[in-house]
C-alpha cells in the first residue's frame, strides 16, 4: 500500500509538470543482470582498479586494464534493457522527459530506445584511441586480447586503445557534465535511481535540481546520503517502481 501511495504521489507531480530528468546509476542495470562493480563479488572486490595515469605510463597496467575489461565484457554483451529502461524511453517519446543522465557505461538506455542520454562515465560499447580519437567495435578487439593476451594498438595510428569510458583518475568530459548541470537546472522533477549518490561530481546533480526548485525523487534499493533532502524516497525495485508510476500516469486519476 505504501508503495502504491508513493507511486500515485510521484505520478501526480509528473502529471503537473512539463520537464523531468532521470539520473541513473548501477542499480538500474543490476536488474538486467549486470553486476555492480562495487558490490561484494563485483570485479573491484577481486581486483584493484587501474588508475588512468598508470594506464598511460605502464604496459603491465594496460594489460591488467584490458584483462578486467574483458572479464566484464560478457556481462555487457548479454544484458538486455529492463522495464525501468523501457519506461524511461517511453517517457522521452512524450516529450516531457528531457533525457537521462547516467553513470552507467552499458548503453542499455539507448538499447531501450532513449536518444537523449548523457553518459557521464562514457560507454563500454566502443573502444577509443587516445591518440587519434578513432572509435571501434569492442568485440573483435576483446576477442583478440582474450586469444593472445596482447594489448591491441590503434589500427589507424598505433596509439593506445582503451574502452571509451572514464577511468579512475581521468576527468569527466566537461561538455557532458556541463550539459547535465543545465538539465538539472531546467527540470521540474529529477528522478535519481540506482545510485548511492556519493560519487562526485555526479552526486551533486540532484542537489542542483533541488536548489532550482525541482522535486527530487530517489528510487534505490538501499538508503542514500541524500534521502533526507528528497521529496519522495522509494526503497524498491526500480523497474517495478517505474512501471507502477507509469501505470498511474496512464490512469485518468493519479491522486
Amino acid at each position: 500500500m505504501a508503495d502504491s501511495q508513493a507511486h500515485r504521489r510521484v505520478a501526480q507531480w509528473l502529471a503537473e509538470t512539463e520537464s523531468w530528468v532521470a539520473f541513473t546509476g548501477a542499480g538500474i542495470s543490476t536488474e538486467s543482470g549486470i553486476p555492480d562493480f562495487r558490490s561484494p563479488g563485483g570485479i573491484w572486490s577481486r581486483s584493484q582498479p587501474v588508475m588512468f595515469d598508470d594506464f598511460l605510463a605502464r604496459a603491465d597496467a594496460r594489460r591488467e586494464y584490458w584483462r578486467q575489461k574483458c572479464e566484464a565484457h560478457g556481462d555487457f554483451a548479454r544484458a538486455e534493457p529492463n522495464d525501468g529502461h523501457r519506461v524511461l524511453a517511453r517517457w522521452e517519446e512524450t516529450g516531457r522527459l528531457l533525457g537521462v543522465i547516467t553513470q552507467n557505461i552499458d548503453g542499455l538506455h539507448q538499447a531501450a530506445g532513449s536518444s537523449r542520454v548523457l553518459e557521464l562515465h562514457g560507454t563500454a560499447r566502443q573502444i577509443a584511441c587516445l591518440g587519434c580519437d578513432a572509435r571501434f567495435d569492442p568485440d573483435p578487439l576483446v576477442e583478440r586480447f582474450q586469444a593472445d593476451g596482447v594489448v591491441p594498438d590503434c589500427p589507424e595510428c598505433g596509439g593506445l586503445l582503451k574502452h571509451a569510458t572514464v577511468s579512475f583518475g581521468q576527468a569527466l568530459p566537461p561538455d557532458v557534465l556541463q550539459e547535465a548541470v543545465e538539465w538539472g537546472r531546467r527540470c521540474d522533477v529529477m528522478l535519481a535511481m540506482g545510485s548511492s549518490l556519493v560519487v562526485e561530481p555526479a552526486a551533486s546533480l540532484p542537489q542542483v535540481a533541488r536548489q532550482e526548485g525541482a522535486r527530487l525523487v530517489i528510487i534505490n534499493r538501499d538508503p542514500t546520503g541524500q534521502d533526507a533532502s528528497a521529496d519522495e524516497v522509494i526503497h524498491a525495485s526500480i523497474g517495478a517502481t517505474l512501471v507502477g508510476i507509469d501505470r498511474c500516469l496512464r490512469e485518468a486519476r493519479c491522486d
